[in-house]
């Protein structure tokens, strides 16, 4: 393990992360310790339109894989079209490597709810709802308590703080459907039907949840507010990029030293993030990683000084997406890989398209005759048409998911492919993976 150079380590900037390793950093009392609430306060006191034009100064954009401008979505909620308004949080992380919400609601569930109830307050929303994975017990258990503390400081509830501003925060655990996280499937799932994608127009900011505007925002989003909010636009554009202001949360996983959320300002390069890491793990080289989870194209050791920022990683041909970064070496085979996080999307797939329903099944039926040995060339072609079909063609952004891995490691890697047909590689399954893929 290396130890990272002054220069890099000075790229550290703690804002969501800082107090996670404070004691008892879940507790309402730790969290009044250090600034919590304080900017609810200093938000109580604002317009809501200049709270919403103060989100648009500081450039915040969403954290959830997309990058919309915050501050603009929020803009487009209709006022005073006589209906309710609701903020919904989209706290449903269930993508392959992706693991930078989940430790910010158990280590410090405070901050999110403190930021809902500044986000409700800006748009006027008088309920909200978080949405969290089914499977993430401890964190749900953790939002829930913090809510009741909450309540019992009177930060939630009917007139807050004296304001005249009422809030209900709910938190609904999902059904652990990755479809969930698409953020029309996870209103229709809050509705109590079957989490499906919808069709836009409408979308949800006109007709969202019970047809009503509806802000839906990422946990990092929202939990970014109360920093906003005291430290003020300036301050917050003075971490990142001009196109990508702020700090962000990176999640590295896979063969390096250190594993774990590293939080710098955006544009920082995989280079310096896998410094900040300790380094690759012995023995092994860079060969390929994911910008943003398994569902963004990948990218190879060419790429390692990409800035980690939405236009950068954009140029390079990726996208920015969860800032789940999967480090694989030159151990690690791109094409089984690719079948791993295939299964995955099969399996997730709600099949409501039949670009996404049929293309994953025979995707998946095509590795599998690959890592089995039983590859052809002809396989090749079929991978790349299918996903060319599926890209851009599925009802939501699940299909394109499932497709980018297929293209980009087709395009980088075709001879890791070319060695299992040509016999090169020793197959990986068996030929009983060849028998019913359901």
């Amino acid at each position: 393990m290396t130890q990272p150079r002054r220069e890099v380590l000075q790229k550290l900037t703690p804002v969501l992360t800082k107090r996670w390793l404070s004691p008892d950093a879940w507790k309402i009392g730790t969290y009044e310790r250090l600034d919590g609430y304080a900017a609810l306060r200093k938000a109580l006191d604002v317009h809501p339109d200049d709270l919403i034009q103060l989100i648009k100064d500081s450039g915040l954009r969403g954290r959830g894989g997309a990058g919309f401008p915050t501050g603009l979505k929020w803009g487009f909620i209709p006022q005073g079209d006589g209906k309710p308004h609701y903020l919904v949080i989209n706290a449903d992380e269930g993508e392959p490597g992706t693991c930078k919400d989940l430790p910010l609601m158990t280590y410090d569930p405070h901050s999110l709810i403190e930021g809902a109830i500044i986000a409700s307050y800006a748009i006027r929303a008088n309920r909200a709802f978080i949405y969290i994975r089914g499977e993430a017990v401890h964190a749900a258990r953790r939002l829930r308590n913090a809510v009741e503390e909450a309540k019992a400081k009177g930060y939630l509830g009917t007139n807050i703080l004296g304001s005249g501003f009422d809030l209900e925060l709910v938190v609904h655990s999902g059904a652990g459907a990755y479809i969930c996280g698409e953020e029309t499937a996870l209103l229709d799932s809050l509705e109590g039907f079957r989490g499906q994608p919808r069709l836009r127009p409408p979308f949800p900011a006109v007709a969202g949840l019970y047809a009503s505007p509806t802000v839906v925002n990422n946990v990092g989003t929202i939990a970014s507010v109360p920093y906003i909010v005291l430290g003020g636009p300036d301050w917050w554009k003075s971490m990142g990029t001009e196109k990508s202001s702020g700090p962000m949360i990176y999640s590295l996983s896979g063969r390096i030293a250190n594993p774990g959320q590293y939080e710098c300002g955006l544009g920082i390069t995989l280079r310096e993030l896998i410094e900040l890491a300790g380094g690759m793990k012995p023995g092994h080289n860079l060969k390929f990683w994911t910008p943003g989870g398994s569902s963004t194209p990948l990218l190879t050791a060419e790429h390692i000084d990409t800035p980690m920022d939405f236009e950068g990683v954009a140029a390079a041909g990726s996208i920015l997406g969860t800032t789940a970064m999967q480090i694989f070496s030159d151990q690690d085979c791109p094409v089984y890989s690719t079948w791993r996080w295939l299964e995955f999307y099969h399996h997730e797939s709600c099949g409501k398209c039949t670009p996404c329903r049929e293309g994953n099944y025979w995707m998946v039926r095509t590795y599998r005759r690959i890592l089995s040995g039983e590859g052809t060339y002809k396989d090749l072609d079929t991978l790349q048409d299918t996903a060319d079909n599926i890209f851009g063609r599925s009802f939501c952004g699940l299909g394109d998911g499932a497709a980018t891995p297929v293209m980009s490691t087709l395009k980088f890697f075709r001879q890791d492919y070319l060695d299992y047909i040509e016999g090169r590689t020793a197959p990986r399954l068996s030929a009983k993976a060849l028998v019913g893929a359901h």
